[in-house]
């Protein structure tokens, strides 16, 4: 895709008016849009987080809705983990060659040599058929950038031809790069190759693989293998980043699909009275990824072998002073899906479900649901499930303009109910919400032609959350 292209394609998933003032976010939210000082939607997926003394620097994966083709990595900072800035496209499309036009890049990743004080940047690198796989690298003076792409980093000569990977880099300084399948690879001094292989495959699948340590102890976070679709994650735990490595089971209860996520990275915080550890994950949609794909970070439990998200916490703050997080409870007003101030409109059923869930759901795609309310911010929770699809956001002011828009996905292989949309905090003020059915659903197939997702267009509300 052309640049221009990805970026008109980028801005009109989501749209804020530059005349309404975004007020700051006070915690992590799960499962929802993220924006960015501009109101722009925050892409960032597969990424990882880079601390550079009060700052924190987030890279990720650009995304647009209609292929998965390369379209930049991104670069966005902040100070406090819950506001983020758009920094710049930190590697851009290339004009031609391994990341230019029809070409994939994922997964990226970035360190600070100590050596050489430089940045590297770390990607697996491919063709649209995923025929053509390995891992590179590019390099930049500035952590915000531009990165200069090198090519394929090189391991005796030859590129290492894998596709997710990962990064570590460990309290004496030394670098490593962790692929699919999970073997380990230690990069040289300057972090521009590789001098060791240092742990042979573990399993067969095992992607997306993530490494953190803690007491001495490595844990080595995976995926299985099952395209866009989540799945469990699971771990192992090992005294040596050589190995032996001992399976650990899953790192979420079983069936969850690790909260309806994917690994990417651990973010550790290191407090005055603990240190703290932040499971980034990818919420994946496909194929609308620039507009619906959100990202899932929990606070890991971790005692001696044990490494667990025991619970899913939509929205929680860390104090990154002290490295303690806390679960906030804000003052809400919850309006029920059958509450006389939400307008629904075409066909709508509304229902108690069997776990007692008040749900009302259409695949209408003229069906609407719209809510007039005075405050800061409004979300709106869903029982996400097998058969439901996209949903249309808009978000007006009291004259009619338009303050945002999004598109919402609804789907998930695992039924639970959980929040799908939250607005960004707004100057308190008179608003309207409304929901739109779009006709249209989260399908694919992947490299052995299996099909995934959704079978239905349903949309779906249980309740509303006002401040």
């Amino acid at each position: 895709m052309k640049k221009a292209v990805f970026w008109i394609v980028f801005f009109a998933n989501i749209i804020i008016s530059s005349a309404q003032k975004l007020e700051r976010m006070d915690a992590v939210y799960s499962g929802v849009p993220w924006f960015d000082q501009n109101g722009n939607i925050v892409s960032a997926h597969g990424a990882c987080i880079v601390k550079e003394k009060e700052t924190f620097y987030l890279f990720g994966e650009a995304h647009s809705d209609d292929s998965n083709a390369f379209a930049g990595f991104n670069c966005y900072s902040s100070r406090d983990l819950y506001n983020w800035k758009f920094e710049s496209v930190a590697l851009p499309l290339q004009k031609e060659g391994k990341l230019g036009p029809n070409r994939v890049g994922e997964r990226v990743k970035v360190m600070k040599c100590p050596k050489t004080a430089e940045y590297v940047m770390y990607m697996h690198a491919d063709s649209l058929t995923y025929k053509d796989q390995f891992v590179g690298y590019a390099v930049s003076k500035n952590i915000e950038g531009p990165y200069t792409f090198k090519g394929p980093l090189l391991f005796e000569g030859k590129p290492i031809k894998k596709w997710d990977m990962g990064i570590f880099q460990d309290d004496d300084g030394s670098g490593y790069i962790l692929v699919h399948g999970g073997e380990i690879y230690k990069l040289s001094d300057d972090y521009k190759s590789v001098t060791e292989k240092v742990n042979e495959n573990i399993t067969t699948g095992f992607e997306s693989p993530t490494m953190l340590k803690k007491d001495n102890l490595y844990y080595f976070i995976g995926s299985h293998l099952t395209s866009w679709e989540r799945n469990d994650n699971y771990y192992y735990t090992s005294n040596s980043i050589k190995g032996p490595w001992e399976s650990r089971g899953l790192i979420a209860p079983e069936g969850t699909l690790t909260w309806n996520s994917q690994s990417t990275f651990v973010l550790p915080i290191n407090g005055t009275k603990t240190r703290s550890y932040i499971f980034i994950g990818d919420r994946w949609s496909f194929p609308k990824q620039a507009s619906s794909a959100t990202y899932v970070w929990q606070p890991l439990t971790i005692s001696g072998t044990s490494l667990k998200i025991p619970e899913y916490h939509e929205s929680w703050q860390i104090d990154l002073q002290t490295g303690i997080v806390s679960v906030p409870k804000n003052a809400t007003k919850i309006l029920k899906n059958t509450d006389s101030k939400i307008k629904y409109s075409g066909n709508w059923n509304h229902a108690v479900k069997e776990n007692r869930i008040s749900e009302s759901k259409s695949d209408d795609k003229n069906a609407s649901f719209s809510i007039q309310f005075k405050g800061q911010q409004i979300g709106f929770s869903s029982l996400v499930g097998s058969e439901n699809g996209y949903a249309k956001v808009v978000l007006t002011d009291k004259e009619g303009k338009t303050i945002t828009t999004a598109i919402i996905d609804m789907y998930s292989k695992s039924a639970m109910e959980t929040t799908v949309y939250k607005s960004p905090v707004l100057k308190k003020g008179n608003y309207v919400l409304k929901v739109y059915g779009t006709g249209e659903r989260p399908n694919w197939s992947d490299k052995r032609k299996s099909n995934y997702g959704s079978t239905g267009n349903y949309i779906s509300i249980t309740q509303i959350a006002i401040r």
